[in-house]
C-alpha cells in the first residue's frame, strides 16, 4: 500500500526491466493436495518466506484451511490456521460491502454525492458542479484523487480516530481528472466512504463492521486492531529477513484488518454462496454483482469487461476471470481471489514482502483449483471475421498514475506499442515484452485472445480526448518521437552521468600525480560532474529510505532532508555549468573534451527542466 519516492521507483521500475523473468518462476503445476502442499513448502523454502496461511473453499465445502512454515522465526513459533496474518487492502472490500447493505436499507446510494454527506471532508473537484465526487467513485477509485502520500503512512498512531485520520494530511484528496471517468487506485477514496457510514449510523466504522459482518459471517478473530489475540498468534512480519513493527494506517478502513486462514475461508464462503453464510442472507446477490462490475469509467461505458468493480477487479488466469482483491504492507502480501460461476476461491497469506514468493503460490494455488474446471471462454460468434475500420496503431503513454509524483517516470518507462494485424490487436511494451493478443469485434471493442472478454476499448477522455483503456490503464496516444526521444535521451544521459564520475575520478587521480596540469584550467567539467554526483547521491539517499520509507521518507530525516538539497543541489550545479561552459568558450581545454563536457551539461539541463516541472527538484517527501 505504501507510495514511494519518485527517485526510488526510477530505481524500481528499471529494476523490473532488467529483471523481468525472476517474477515469472515457474513450478510443476500440481495435479493433488499432496503435491499442492509439497510444491508450496517448496516455494517457501526457495524464496527464504517464513510462512503461509491459506483457505480454499468449493462450494460449500472448506478444501484446505492451514497455515505452513513460522509464524515467528526468532521465537521458533509455528503458522496454523489460527495464526492471524496482515490484509492489506483487502479490507477495502468492507467498505464497499457496508455502503451495498446501507443502500439495500435505503440509507445512502452509490449516486449521492459526497459533498452533501460528508461536507466536513476536504477535497478538491474542479468539475464539480457538472461531474461531482459521487459514492461509487470512491469505491471504484475513479475520483482522480492521488495515493495517500507517505505522510499519512508515517502517521502510525493508534489512537487516532477516522476523522482525525482523515483531516490529517487531506493533500491527495484533488481530483487529476474529471471525477467517473479514469480508474486510478487511490486509498483515499474508501475511508471517505467509511466516514459517510460512520455519519449514517452513528458508529464507529469498525463497530459497524463487526455487528454487520465480522460476527454474522462467524469470523470469531478478524480485527482491524493489535488485539491481544492478535499480539500473541499474530505472523510476525519480514522485510529481507528483519522483523518489522506493527504499522498503524491512519486511515484504517484502507487496510488494517488482520485474519487468520480460518477468517478467510468464512470471508470466502460468504462471496462463493453469493451473499448467504449458511443460512442467514448478508447481502443480496443483485449487490454482489454490483460489487463485481465496474460501472463508472469511460471504458465500462463502452462495454469493457475488466475493470476494477466497488472494491473489487478482475484477475484472468488462463480462460478464467477471477474476482479478486490484493494486500499488502511492510512484510506482508494477501491475494483473496474467487471464481463466482464456479463457486470456488482462495485466499493467501505470508508474512513476506517478497511479490515473486506471492506470485509463484498464487499460480499453484490458481492451477489446482482449475486443473478439472471447463474452460470458462468466451466464445463470440460474431467476431470471426470482423476487421475494424478504425485505426490505433502507435505508441501510447499511460495518463492514470496511482502515483501522481511518479508520472514523469512513468510517460518514459511506461510506453506501449499498439498495432493491428487484420482482425487481431497486439499491443507490448516499446521494448516488445509481454506481448499480448486482441481480437476486434467491433471499431471500438477488443477482446482477449485468452478469456474472450472484451479487455480493452477505444473511448473519449472529455479531457485527454481519444484513448485506450485496457482493463484500468488509461492510454493516449504520443508520436514514436516522443515515445523514442524520452527513452534515448534517459539512456544517452545515464550513460554520459556515469561516465563523467568515472572521468572525473581519473582527472583527479592525474592531478594528484601531477600529470594533468593546474587544476584551474579543468574547472569548466568540474562543475558538469558534481552535478552528476549529486544526482547519484540523491538517487542512493532514495534507495537507502525505501528501506524504511514512513520513517525516512514521510517524515522529516536526514534522508527525506538529504534528498531535498541534494536535488537542488544539482539544478544548481547544473546552471552554473551552464553559466561556465559559455563563458569560458576559449578555454585551453580540449576540444573534443569541451563537446562532451557540453553535451553533459546540456543532457543534464533537459534533465533537471523535466524534473523541476513535475516537481522533483527540491521534493519534500515528507508532505
Amino acid at each position: 500500500m505504501a507510495s514511494i519516492s519518485v527517485l526510488l521507483r526510477f530505481v524500481l521500475i528499471i529494476l523490473a526491466i532488467v529483471f523481468p523473468a525472476r517474477l515469472r518462476a515457474q513450478t510443476k503445476e500440481p495435479e493433488t493436495m499432496k503435491e499442492l502442499q509439497i510444491a508450496l513448502r517448496k516455494v517457501l523454502k526457495e524464496t527464504g518466506t517464513p510462512a503461509v496461511g491459506l483457505a480454499m473453499v468449493q462450494g460449500d465445502s472448506v478444501l484446505l484451511v492451514t497455515g505452513m512454515g513460522k509464524a515467528d522465526l526468532g521465537k521458533n513459533r509455528d503458522a496454523d490456521e489460527n495464526t492471524m496474518f496482515r490484509i492489506g487492502s483487502v479490507s477495502k472490500m468492507f467498505a464497499s460491502l457496508a455502503i451495498l447493505k446501507l443502500q439495500e436499507e435505503g440509507r445512502v446510494s452509490l449516486k449521492d454525492k459526497v459533498r452533501d454527506l460528508a461536507p466536513d471532508v476536504a477535497f478538491v473537484n474542479p468539475w464539480e458542479d457538472d461531474a461531482p465526487v459521487r459514492v461509487e467513485h470512491l469505491l471504484e477509485h475513479t475520483t482522480g484523487w492521488d495515493d495517500l502520500h507517505l505522510a499519512d503512512y508515517a502517521l502510525n498512531d493508534p489512537e487516532l480516530s477516522l476523522k482525525q485520520g482523515l483531516d490529517y494530511h487531506p493533500h491527495s484528496r484533488t481530483s487529476r481528472w474529471m471525477p467517473g471517468t479514469r480508474m486510478s487506485y487511490s486509498n483515499s477514496g474508501p475511508p471517505v466512504a467509511a466516514y459517510i457510514i460512520e455519519k449514517i449510523t452513528g458508529q464507529t466504522f469498525e463497530h459497524y463492521i463487526q455487528e454487520h459482518f465480522f460476527s454474522p459471517m462467524g469470523m470469531e478473530t478478524m480485527t482491524y486492531f493489535a488485539t491481544d489475540l492478535y499480539k500473541r498468534s499474530g505472523a510476525t512480519l519480514y522485510l529481507e529477513n528483519k522483523p518489522q513493527k506493527y504499522w498503524n494506517i491512519s486511515v484504517r478502513p484502507s487496510g488494517s484488518i488482520n485474519a487468520s486462514a480460518k477468517d478467510m475461508a468464512r470471508m470466502l464462503g460468504f462471496f462463493i454462496q453469493r451473499g448467504r453464510v449458511d443460512s442467514l442472507r448478508i447481502l443480496s446477490e443483485k449487490s454482489l454483482e454490483r460489487m463485481e462490475m465496474s460501472a463508472t469509467t469511460i471504458g465500462a461505458k463502452q462495454g469493457l469487461e475488466y475493470g476494477y468493480g466497488l472494491s473489487n477487479y478482475s484477475s484472468p488466469y488462463k480462460s478464467y476471470v477471477y474476482r479478486s482483491h490484493g494486500g499488502g504492507v511492510n512484510g506482508g502480501l494477501t491475494d483473496f481471489s474467487y471464481l463466482p460461476d464456479h463457486r470456488a476461491g482462495y485466499a493467501i497469506m505470508i508474512n513476506s514482502g517478497d511479490g515473486n514468493a506471492l506470485y509463484r503460490i498464487q499460480q499453484l494455488v490458481r492451477s489446482f483449483q482449475t486443473h478439472h474446471l471447463k474452460s470458462d471462454k468466451t466464445i463470440r460468434s460474431d467476431s470471426s471475421a470482423f476487421v475494424p475500420d478504425t485505426d490505433i496503431n502507435g505508441y501510447y503513454t499511460l495518463i492514470n498514475p496511482r502515483i501522481q509524483a511518479g508520472d514523469y517516470l512513468d510517460r518514459i518507462i511506461n510506453v506501449q506499442h499498439i498495432w493491428g494485424k487484420g482482425k487481431f490487436i497486439f499491443s507490448s511494451n516499446v521494448f516488445g515484452r509481454g506481448v499480448e493478443t486482441y481480437q476486434a469485434i467491433t471499431d471500438h471493442q477488443f477482446i482477449s485472445n485468452q478469456t474472450g472478454k472484451i479487455s480493452m476499448v477505444k473511448a473519449y477522455d472529455p479531457v485527454a480526448g481519444d484513448v485506450l483503456q485496457a482493463d484500468t490503464q488509461v492510454l493516449k496516444r504520443v508520436s514514436p518521437v516522443v515515445a523514442f526521444g524520452r527513452l534515448i535521451l534517459l539512456g544517452l544521459w545515464t550513460c554520459y552521468l556515469i561516465g563523467s564520475v568515472i572521468f572525473g575520478i581519473i582527472r583527479l587521480a592525474r592531478y594528484r600525480m601531477g600529470k594533468a596540469g593546474r587544476l584551474t584550467h579543468q574547472t569548466i567539467g568540474l562543475w558538469p560532474v558534481i552535478a552528476s554526483l549529486l544526482f547519484i547521491c540523491a538517487s542512493i539517499m532514495a534507495s537507502i529510505g525505501g528501506k524504511d520509507p514512513f520513517e525516512l521518507l514521510g517524515k522529516i530525516s536526514f534522508v527525506s532532508v538529504s534528498i531535498m538539497a541534494l536535488t537542488i543541489g544539482f539544478a544548481l550545479a547544473t546552471a552554473w555549468s551552464v553559466i561556465r561552459i559559455a563563458l569560458e568558450r576559449k578555454t585551453m581545454l580540449s576540444r573534443n573534451i569541451y563537446i562532451h563536457i557540453g553535451i553533459l551539461t546540456a543532457l543534464h539541463l533537459v534533465v533537471a527542466c523535466y524534473l523541476l516541472w513535475h516537481g522533483v527538484i527540491g521534493i519534500q517527501t515528507w508532505n
